[in-house]
């Protein structure tokens, strides 16, 4: 068995292949064994050490025997159109296959027209190069600007994928904290309501009429309450942009500092609510997925930000 190990690609995925799948093809172990998908698979296929059996470059239709070592190999890259930028960085986990970050609220995750700088990717680019590694930046979900928390990043396609999947499959379990005007009105429950775009307002979104829109489902409790604020729990079973925001609104409870998702009926504290603090109180709290590569339960928590603590402790006290 070849032992060669080429430059330029990441550390293969492997795969032993057992009594029990013998004669399968190749392909078939690496759709249905290693999750390989058809387009990265497309892409492999097109890579000249992408795909090794026993150390030899095979064509997937190949029969595999009991034994044979299957190997996995992505190409090492780089986000070429990222300016590399030195800034803090809040890492709460890495290994070769996952990024985790506690994203600060203000940040804008990556570059968009008119912000090719100051973004969460220009400082995880530099601090990649600053290691010698060649990574490219991909975010396995993302996080509003004002939103501060657990973030996801993969580092290299199969992951990324692979971690998608589980999201799509409702089995990555995402929690927030949030601090909204008004009281939900049960302690618990759930909002299951279709959003979509605003026709009149592009830039945000809105609770559609059922049978239209996309299905989007919010679990929700409420954690402590404050004369008429209240701090909650929520769970995401979808993740539609702005989904919190627009489903607390829909309750009747908006996040405090939300100038998008603005309530008028809670005009005077607003007022009231302004100068504690700078952008909507939103927290991603708690990520938890199965390893990619391990298969582990991981669980990823951020610590609630300076800024919700000293709110909520100046809450406490009135």
């Amino acid at each position: 068995m070849s032992t060669f190990q080429p430059t330029g690609y990441y550390k293969p995925l492997i795969y032993e292949v057992s009594a029990d799948e013998e004669g399968m093809l190749l392909r078939t172990i690496m759709h249905q064994r290693m999750h390989i998908s058809r387009k990265l698979t497309s892409h492999l296929k097109q890579t000249e050490y992408g795909i090794l059996l026993n150390g030899e470059r095979v064509y997937i239709n190949v029969k595999v025997s009991a034994g044979d070592r299957v190997e996995i190999r992505m190409e090492e890259e780089i986000s070429e159109d990222i300016l590399p930028q030195e800034m803090p960085l809040q890492i709460l986990y890495e290994d070769e296959h996952l990024l985790m970050m506690n994203k600060q609220a203000g940040i804008i995750v990556h570059p968009t027209h008119g912000h090719y700088t100051n973004t969460l990717a220009n400082g995880i680019v530099h601090y990649w190069q600053s290691k010698g590694e060649r990574v490219r930046f991909r975010p396995i979900h993302r996080l509003d600007q004002e939103t501060s928390g657990v973030l996801a990043i993969a580092k290299n396609p199969w992951v990324h994928q692979h971690v998608s999947e589980q999201m799509i499959a409702g089995e990555v379990e995402k929690l927030y904290l949030a601090v909204v005007y008004g009281c939900p009105p049960l302690k618990a429950g759930t909002v299951q309501a279709p959003i979509d775009r605003d026709a009149e307002q592009p830039h945000l979104r809105v609770v559609t009429p059922a049978g239209t829109g996309y299905d989007a489902i919010t679990h929700y409790e409420t954690v402590k309450t404050y004369g008429p604020l209240t701090l909650v729990r929520l769970r995401l079973e979808t993740g539609r942009t702005h989904q919190i925001r627009v489903h607390m609104k829909y309750l009747g409870c908006p996040l405090i500092g939300d100038k998008m998702y603005i309530d008028h009926q809670y005009q005077s504290l607003m007022q009231s609510m302004e100068g504690r603090i700078s952008r909507h109180a939103l927290h991603a709290e708690r990520l938890s997925f199965k390893h990619p590569v391990t298969a582990e339960r991981m669980v990823f928590t951020a610590p609630l930000p300076d800024d919700l603590k000293h709110l909520l402790s100046e809450l406490d006290h009135e």
